[in-house]
């Protein structure tokens, strides 16, 4: 008796076709779903864009829950100025810190701005500067000058200590993508 695994194996090995083409099929198959979130994720930026807040919340917040990064980003701005949703500086701290954690420079600038005013979360000079100092070195060229002098400046109200510890932070930091 075989498995189901290997039955699948053999047809893929009889058909001519390896693993990897199986997973390649599975990605094109994928493709269109993750057009329509970068689609959706445009709808919400024009709305943005229109002033239209109120749709651009209803647009970010089902894909910010799904896990879209750049969704949560926008949703954060959102929490954060009061613009189609109720202004919330620790709703806006969350959905930052979630696009944050997965690798989205614009989240790490916002939420490291948070921790260093300590606006929706405790305020913490050593977890702002983390998050400034992963936010500038993974900026685009036309705004890291920008975000490193935002960054400099947080740091001139730093220890020694203090910033060896939030440059230890950033070292250990890794993004993970939400399931």
């Amino acid at each position: 008796m075989t498995s189901f695994g290997e039955c699948d194996s053999r047809r893929w090995r009889q058909a001519g076709l390896s693993r990897w083409a199986g997973w390649a099929v599975a990605v094109l198959l994928l493709l269109p779903a993750m057009a329509a979130h970068a689609q959706s994720v445009r709808q919400g930026i024009s709305a943005i864009q229109r002033q239209d807040y109120v749709a651009a919340s209803r647009i970010f917040i089902p894909l910010a829950e799904r896990g879209n990064a750049a969704a949560q980003t926008h949703l954060g701005f959102l929490f954060e100025t009061g613009r189609g949703v109720p202004q919330n500086y620790t709703e806006a701290a969350m959905w930052y810190r979630r696009a944050a954690e997965q690798g989205d420079t614009r989240a790490q600038y916002s939420l490291g701005l948070l921790y260093d005013r300590g606006f929706g979360v405790p305020q913490d000079i050593v977890e702002a500067s983390k998050w400034l100092n992963l936010s500038t070195a993974a900026a685009p060229p036309p705004v890291r000058e920008a975000r490193a002098r935002i960054r400099d400046a947080v740091t001139t109200k730093m220890t020694r200590g203090e910033i060896a510890q939030a440059r230890l932070r950033a070292l250990e930091w890794a993004p993970s993508r939400e399931h």
